[in-house]
């Protein structure tokens, strides 16, 4: 018997992934059909070069982002196929904390419930060190538990490249992360903003955001110029994950 090529195995788990999705599109009214359409479970950087301030507009702008008529409707968009949200914060090696454990989204109600958790969320003691390989792990172990959903996406926030625990990049073909989509909101460096150098350094990390974290069909990174921008990045991109994939070839990538 044949043994697949890596190629292939990326093709097929591809092509999985887009059927689950088309499902979801379709309403098919099997017995396998899924509890959730989608677990995503949002990972916040509060590592050491966040301070005080940039803490605060992270919790605050993903708070308000929730409760944005848009958002909101996308997550309520197919009533009887719910979302399931969970909120997390990581630092260094040993910093993850959880905010918000896995919450089905049903009404408005349940957003404005997140939303209160998050505003009312003090900073606890950060690392300096930023393990973003690790809280890769994190929201994997965290959506291992959710397999029963059409999809499931990690949500990271970052400001800056790993410099602690395992490298991204070495960390995403642990057989945790099969089936797990990895997004990213890349947050500019505190330049002078909309600045040459607040745009270079931005592409930079946004670079490095796409070959060391990213993962998944159709995985993205969404930018935002310092934490002031964080609240319409998030909602942004919030929107991307959260709409409805139209029907397209079942086309393995890379041929």
């Amino acid at each position: 018997m044949k043994t697949l090529t890596q190629k292939s195995r990326r093709g097929v788990r591809a092509v999985l992934a887009l059927v689950l999705s088309v499902a979801g599109v379709l309403g098919a009214n099997t017995p396998a059909q899924a509890a959730c359409r989608q677990a995503l479970a949002i990972g916040l950087d509060v590592s050491g070069s966040v301070d005080a301030t940039e803490y605060r507009l992270q919790m605050d702008g993903l708070a308000a982002a929730l409760l944005t008529g848009d958002v909101q409707a996308a997550f309520l968009a197919m009533p009887d196929i719910n979302v399931r949200l969970l909120v997390y914060e990581w630092g260094g090696d040993d910093s993850q904390n959880l905010l918000v454990p896995w919450t089905e989204i049903t009404s408005s109600d349940d957003l404005q419930a997140v939303a209160q958790t998050l505003r009312s969320t003090q900073r606890q003691a950060a690392r300096l060190s930023t393990a973003l390989g690790q809280a890769m792990l994190f929201g994997a172990d965290a959506l291992a538990n959710q397999t029963d959903c059409w999809r499931r996406t990690i949500d990271l926030s970052g400001d800056g490249e790993s410099n602690s625990g395992p490298r991204p990049r070495s960390v995403s073909d642990d057989p945790a992360f099969f089936g797990v989509t990895i997004n990213a909101i890349v947050i500019g460096a505190d330049a002078l903003p909309y600045s040459d150098i607040s745009q270079s350094e931005i592409a930079q990390l946004s670079s490095y955001f796409r070959s060391e974290v990213i993962r998944g069909p159709n995985a993205f990174v969404e930018t935002a110029i310092e934490f002031v921008g964080f609240q319409d990045a998030m909602a942004k991109k919030l929107l991307k994950e959260l709409q409805t994939r139209a029907v397209g070839r079942l086309v393995p990538p890379d041929q």
